[in-house]
């Protein structure tokens, strides 16, 4: 009977014990656990041009908000979570210098969260931070608050996100835009025109875009050719350009995608990179003229019509290699 009786007393304590017990998502939180607002205490936000209402500051209110960046909401996610950090960061200036960069910290590290796992929520927290952290890279273009040290900090931990990064759904019909790669490529154009960014940082950006192209094994379907294009089209328009190094560059990208031609019918995943290399470097021609405009004057082998070697091979796919499909 004591048996009986200990086995019924457990049982009770178990339900306290779950029914107490937050209901999460594996590895995210809800609103509620992570806020004390609710969903309208944010919409009236939006709604009022994102003033901090009375009796509110910014600061907790973005801590709030942080939290968000993992969820698999697009309203919350997007919408309120990203787009008013952004204001308040870019537009508004809110936040001192000492909590710009305990934001940059927060999120700098979460682009380390979970990372290698593709299919599962956790991209959210890893995509989100890296758009976040392009806030707060143009935040320092007009009122510097990194300094070196964490400039280059970032740039490097930037770099190895973008090659690291192995879930590059660009967007789910029910959760709303993952797109990790154009964030990355976002926050790369964004350092690109920091005063701390050098010529070895060209090439090592170049490099990393080809290796991102070249490694994912998929054709991106999001525009994320564009974004990545962009990137290169803001290094392109520094003072400091090195057109050698873009020309090598470029010359490289050409000559690794021949070989996609020498199978016949071609290999999938070669044919993927050839047509990421591709639309990059249409979409990255596109840029070229705004970007070359600054460089005319001081160098005309930039841009002489088009057809200099710097430009060779940003034509379209099939004028590149002679191939029509």
């Amino acid at each position: 009977m004591e048996r009986c009786t200990a086995r019924v007393l457990l049982c009770v304590l178990c339900c306290f014990v779950l029914a107490a017990a937050p209901q999460t998502a594996k590895g995210q939180g809800t609103v509620n656990s992570q806020s004390g607002h609710g969903r309208e205490f944010w919409r009236e936000i939006a709604k009022n041009h994102y003033a901090i209402p009375a009796g509110q500051e910014a600061y907790p209110l973005a801590k709030e908000l942080s939290g968000y960046l993992g969820l698999p909401h697009p309203e919350l996610r997007d919408d309120v979570a990203y787009s008013m950090l952004a204001v308040w960061i870019t537009r508004q200036k809110k936040f001192s210098p000492e909590e710009l960069v305990t934001l940059l910290e927060e999120w700098q590290a979460n682009l380390r969260r979970r990372i290698g796992e593709t299919g599962t929520d956790s991209i959210f927290k890893r995509s989100f931070s890296a758009l976040c952290l392009s806030a707060l890279a143009e935040r320092d273009l007009k009122e510097p608050f990194l300094g070196e040290a964490r400039y280059r900090t970032l740039l490097d931990a930037v770099l190895t996100y973008l090659g690291d990064e192995r879930d590059l759904r660009g967007f789910d019909a029910k959760k709303g835009w993952i797109h990790a790669t154009a964030h990355t490529a976002d926050l790369l154009a964004a350092l690109a025109q920091n005063r701390f960014f050098t010529k070895q940082d060209q090439e090592r950006v170049l490099k990393a875009i080809m290796q991102r192209l070249e490694t994912a094994n998929e054709i991106f379907n999001y525009g994320e050719q564009d974004r990545l294009a962009n990137a290169a089209a803001v290094i392109a328009s520094r003072e400091d350009f090195d057109i050698q190094a873009w020309n090598s560059w470029v010359a490289l990208m050409d000559k690794e995608d021949r070989v996609v031609w020498n199978d016949s019918p071609p290999k999938m995943l070669a044919l993927a990179r050839f047509q990421n290399d591709s639309y990059f470097l249409r979409a990255t021609a596109a840029h070229f003229p705004q970007a070359c405009y600054k460089h005319v004057r001081r160098s005309a082998e930039i841009c002489p019509g088009r057809t200099s070697p710097s430009l060779s091979g940003l034509t379209s796919p099939g004028e590149r290699h002679g191939v029509t499909y």
